[in-house]
């Protein structure tokens, strides 16, 4: 399918937030969206959206965006059809449910949705097959409208960094992530309990790495998603990195070959680079031989943030072979994510 020919409008929930903020980056000068119109809380509600938002993002808030009245997050005729969301989890479910209903094609950032049987959670260059779950919800729910997640930002590194490996016989992971203080939000994890600091727990992260990673790299079957056949294991850390969520991974394979795995992932692609969408990465994976790298400050902005940069590919006394991830967790693994998402929807015609 060719580009449209004119920018679809697009909304955003919890606009104002950092994610929110990310999307309106990316959004201010993208070839096939124009954002539109904007939702965030209550207390948000009403104004201008340069007067509503604490601006976080690199430079100054895009002028385009800084005019628009903030509206309340629900769903309105002035609405556009297609709508990112980056709300928090706390209200997302709730939010976004009530979005679909009326029509709207949501493409959420929040946990609330990923895991249910009829909801794609997609990275493009996986699973763009499992899309046809959109029709498969349409279906089963009566909406008009439709969710669409993106995973965790811990999640969506690991899933590329290990989506290469799958023609070597993955059969377990073991990842301990260290992860930056964006992921937190803001104010997010307080000065002094994270300055000279690393604390060993992230609520439910955990759990979400292990089971998102296998629905992604799982098989589109009967209206829902087979699981992956393996197991994996995460421990997570909060540090104090600005941007950036560094993984480091043991995997147990059936051919641990360092060289191989470096060949599978140095050469992966899949339908985002095919049809060169616009955000995708010319290289989904960027592979490194310098000893000391990915390191957060140097590399997550590999490809405008949109690659995952994998390093340290030697052999593993215990589980065969391990490496190191760095994904930009904000971009990658948000923002950058659900709008890669959206595009490729675009080209299947499910906008």
């Amino acid at each position: 399918m060719p580009p449209p020919p004119e920018p679809i409008p697009v909304g955003l929930l919890g606009a104002t937030g950092m994610v929110g903020q990310r999307f309106v980056h990316a959004l201010a000068s993208h070839p096939w969206f124009r954002l539109d119109w904007l939702a965030a809380s209550e207390r948000s509600a009403g104004r201008s959206y340069g007067e509503a938002t604490h601006w976080l993002g690199e430079g100054e808030m895009p002028s385009q965006a800084a005019g628009i009245r903030v509206e309340a997050a629900r769903p309105s005729s002035d609405c556009p059809r297609l709508v990112f969301s980056a709300l928090d989890a706390k209200v997302a479910g709730r939010v976004e449910r009530s979005f679909a209903r009326a029509g709207h094609v949501v493409l959420s950032n929040a946990r609330n949705h990923r895991m249910e049987p009829d909801v794609p959670l997609l990275v493009p260059e996986i699973n763009s097959g499992h899309l046809r779950l959109v029709r498969e919800q349409r279906r089963r729910r009566g909406w008009t409208g439709a969710i669409v997640t993106n995973p965790n930002c811990s999640t969506i590194g690991l899933a590329l960094a290990l989506a290469p490996l799958r023609p070597l016989g993955i059969r377990r992971v073991v990842a301990t992530t260290l992860q930056a203080l964006s992921g937190a939000g803001h104010p997010g994890v307080a000065a002094l309990d994270i300055v000279g600091n690393v604390v060993p727990a992230i609520a439910g992260e955990e759990n979400k790495i292990a089971t998102e990673t296998l629905k992604i790299l799982g098989a589109c079957r009967d209206g829902g998603i087979e699981p992956f056949d393996a197991v994996v294991s995460a421990h997570c850390n909060r540090v104090p990195v600005v941007d950036g969520h560094l993984a480091c991974v043991s995997v147990d394979l059936e051919d641990p070959s360092p060289e191989r795995a470096r060949e599978l992932l140095a050469n992966f692609s899949g339908p985002p680079q095919e049809l060169d969408l616009p955000s995708a990465p010319a290289r989904p994976v960027r592979v490194t031989s310098v000893d000391d790298r990915p390191q957060p400050r140097l590399d997550s902005g590999a490809e405008s943030g949109m690659a995952v940069t994998v390093g340290r590919l030697r052999p593993c006394t215990v589980l065969g072979l391990k490496f190191v991830a760095l994904v930009h967790n904000t971009i990658r693994g948000a923002a950058g994510a659900s709008v890669l998402n959206a595009e490729l929807m675009w080209t299947r015609a499910l906008l």
